[in-house]
């Protein structure tokens, strides 16, 4: 299946880390462990700093994989996304702020620092437009 179900969103709304792949490399793929947001128009979005060596592999070859899983302590669930990418320069400020109150308690003093460094860097916004989603749910 190309495309990401309500179920899919609704498991790709919670505050998980996804294991981003990205193609060109000289090396067998190096998953990275991401923050993303699932959108409603379908894609998954996260960002990155602009001299991160996957923007210069995404240029190259914007093809790319996420996958999610859920905690140990669940059921077992996982999600593989893969399709291409776009490196987007306009957006990534407003995701950093979203992705950081998902993610991060921001009434704790040392994230919300950590959010103010976050927000004096410069980000891209990467775009991954599912061509190919596998799952397993049970």
């Amino acid at each position: 299946m190309s495309t990401l179900t309500a179920h899919d969103i609704e498991f790709l709304q919670r505050p998980l880390h996804g294991f981003l792949s990205v193609a060109a490399t000289p090396l067998p793929p190096q998953p990275r462990p991401v923050w993303f947001e699932a959108t409603a128009a379908g894609t998954i979005e996260l960002f990155t700093d602009p001299d991160s060596p996957k923007v210069g592999r995404l240029e190259r070859d914007p093809r790319a994989s996420l996958v999610v899983a859920a905690p140990a302590t669940e059921r077992e669930r996982w999600l593989s996304i893969s399709g291409r990418t776009t490196v987007e320069p306009g957006g990534a400020p407003e995701l950093v702020e979203r992705l950081a109150a998902r993610y991060w308690d921001l009434d704790d003093p040392a994230r919300a620092r950590a959010l103010d460094e976050l927000r004096a860097g410069t980000w891209l916004r990467i775009v991954l437009h599912p061509e190919r989603v596998s799952r397993l749910d049970f």
